[in-house]
């Protein structure tokens, strides 16, 4: 029952972040992370299909992650992956985006994103890319994953808006500031408990 509990908070993470990256961040060409950002460029470069490319940007991270985190973390990883390359994949071809503001889009979108990522790496998994190394830096420093990821994606934000568009780094630095300090918050949270059955609840 525990597995299939952890399992169903995976897919409920990657499928939040696979929306937000969807319907909010990628019509406006924003990178939500690094490995959506080289999924942005592949698909800029090479015309891939985003989900493909988000997938393929995540392929080489998996292999660290391995030897890194472990067999069963590298396989909650990929389920991950594999939910949210194919929520993207659903919705940039299925599903029209209705823009309303691009602010708008970076807020929510940022919010959604950071609530799916903390659930995955509460739930012993990540979102791949660049939250791979991220993780392994703040693992080893005891540092905060969130903000390690932010410094990690500031370059190929950089990139990106070399290759795209020079907003989309003012873009794409709001989305994080959003999502890694949601991304933190969830992390860091402590949920309590509480058990109906005790003498001390019965007597409230």
């Amino acid at each position: 029952m525990k597995t299939l509990e952890t399992y169903f908070y995976l897919i409920c993470g990657a499928f939040l972040q696979g929306m937000s990256m969807s319907l909010f961040l990628f019509p406006h060409s924003i990178p939500s992370g690094g490995g959506a950002g080289l999924a942005i460029l592949m698909n800029h470069f090479f015309h891939l299909p985003l989900g493909f490319a988000l997938w393929l940007a995540n392929a080489a991270f998996l292999i660290f992650a391995l030897n890194f985190f472990g067999f069963t973390w590298t396989l909650r990883t990929l389920f991950s992956v594999a939910v949210t390359s194919t929520t993207v994949s659903t919705i940039t071809t299925q599903i029209p985006h209705f823009h309303v503001h691009i602010l708008f889009d970076i807020l929510v979108g940022g919010l959604i994103f950071g609530i799916g990522v903390g659930i995955l790496i509460r739930k012993g998994s990540s979102s791949g890319g660049m939250v791979i190394p991220a993780l392994m830096i703040s693992t080893s420093r005891k540092w905060s994953p969130g903000k390690v990821m932010m410094g990690i994606n500031l370059l190929i934000f950089l990139l990106t808006s070399i290759v795209i568009d020079y907003k989309i780094v003012a873009y794409a630095i709001i989305c994080q500031l959003i999502s890694t300090n949601v991304i933190d918050f969830i992390y860091k949270f402590r949920f309590h408990k509480i058990n109906f059955l005790s003498p001390s609840w019965r007597n409230r």
